[in-house]
């Protein structure tokens, strides 16, 4: 099985379709949402290490690295599925609509957030400013769990996949410095432009 393939399989792509929206119900789609069973077990991960949760096994889609796991070690990709799939599960929660989104990223989500009526730009900025310095991938999850619930109060979604991606490339200083530019340059609107809006009441 194919990396690409494998990342299909994530929870949130099994019932997210390319435009944001829940999957059909049809004879090729044997699910219409994740259930309220599926997000307690997900949100069971939230501030535990990866691999910790038995329940949350089958939720794993990342090859097991066979070196690390018998040093009773995780992969970076590992610890990123996990802290996502976490987090996705704290997201979804008590939502009718999909909290996963293609290319909406961290920086460009905050932003919404930022620009809500019901948030103060400033309390954002110095949010975001905490995320953006996090000097370690448990300070940078603690810090996200956080940002999470304020984004699931305004129902903006956010591409997990892509979050998947920043955090496991954020466990390497180099990396992290491109991810620390990506949310940036999207959190300041100057790369995109600003068709993604939170949804209204």
């Amino acid at each position: 099985m194919t990396e690409d393939s494998l990342v299909n399989q994530r929870i949130w792509h099994r019932y997210t379709a390319a435009d944001g929206t829940w999957r059909s119900h049809d004879d090729t789609v044997s699910w219409a949402r994740p259930s309220s069973s599926d997000l307690a077990v997900l949100r069971r991960g939230l501030g535990r290490p990866a691999g910790t949760v038995l329940e949350m096994f089958p939720f794993y889609t990342c090859p097991v690295d066979d070196l690390a796991a018998r040093r009773g070690e995780v992969s970076a990709e590992q610890e990123a599925e996990h802290s996502a799939l976490a987090l996705y599960g704290l997201h979804q929660q008590g939502q009718d609509q999909p909290m996963h989104r293609e290319q909406l990223s961290l920086g460009r989500s905050m932003l919404v957030l930022r620009r809500h009526e019901r948030t103060s730009g400033e309390a954002i900025d110095s949010r975001f400013q905490q995320i953006f310095s996090a000097g370690s991938t448990g300070a940078l999850q603690q810090r996200l769990r956080g940002l999470i619930v304020q984004l699931r109060d305004i129902r903006q979604p956010l591409d997990y996949t892509r979050l998947t991606a920043d955090l496991c490339e954020w466990r390497d200083s180099d990396s992290r410095a491109g991810v620390r530019r990506r949310w940036g340059l999207d959190y300041y609107d100057w790369t995109q432009d600003s068709r993604y809006h939170a949804p209204t009441e």
